[in-house]
């Protein structure tokens, strides 16, 4: 069965972005592998405001190749957007119902991993419905004082077991864990 995995970059006091939408403090380094990551997924999952962001966005030309490669292969995967408003995008599809159905039909179908890039409001509601089966957090070493935390307006604790320890030459650390249901 496929798994939902949220990848996702956090600063070391817990926000996955500034107060002003800022995430310029994002590392990318050579040692993440992140190439190797999209290679095992081919399902995007974005709310609107994500999407409307980063779903379509092109580096500039002075971008390093492998920056390139990176969007050229996030562009190559299936896109579905939640969204309380529909739209036709042919470069998405949009649903705006039935977030817990549609996962677990998608997690039935044939195909790799599915990646849920976010937002917030689209990540608590999976973390509230038991919908994210790894944790992928890369720690970077920043810290913003205020932001839009990672988790918020949870309901419930989340119980996650540690899988894996990545460091990078960079500082970053990225943790990985397994939803214990």
């Amino acid at each position: 069965m496929r798994k939902v995995i949220l990848d996702l970059a956090v600063t070391l006091d817990g926000f996955i972005e500034g107060p002003n939408g800022e995430v310029d403090w994002c590392i990318l380094d050579d040692d993440m592998d992140f190439q190797g990551f999209l290679s095992g997924i081919d399902t995007i999952l974005y709310g609107r405001v994500s999407y409307e962001m980063w779903g379509n966005f092109q580096p500039d030309a002075s971008a390093s190749e492998i920056e390139k490669a990176i969007w050229e292969a996030v562009h190559a995967k299936r896109k579905i957007v939640f969204s309380s408003q529909e739209r036709q995008d042919s470069k998405a599809t949009f649903s705006n119902s039935g977030i817990p159905e549609k996962i677990a039909e998608f997690k039935q179908q044939e195909g790799k991993d599915i990646w849920l890039y976010g937002g917030a409001k689209l990540i608590t509601t999976f973390v509230q419905h038991g919908l994210i089966d790894i944790y992928r957090i890369s720690v970077h070493p920043t810290v913003l004082g205020a932001g839009k935390p990672l988790f918020q307006d949870l309901k419930e604790r989340l119980n996650l077991n540690l899988v894996q320890v990545n460091r990078f030459k960079s500082g970053v650390v990225q943790l990985i864990y397994e939803y214990k249901s």
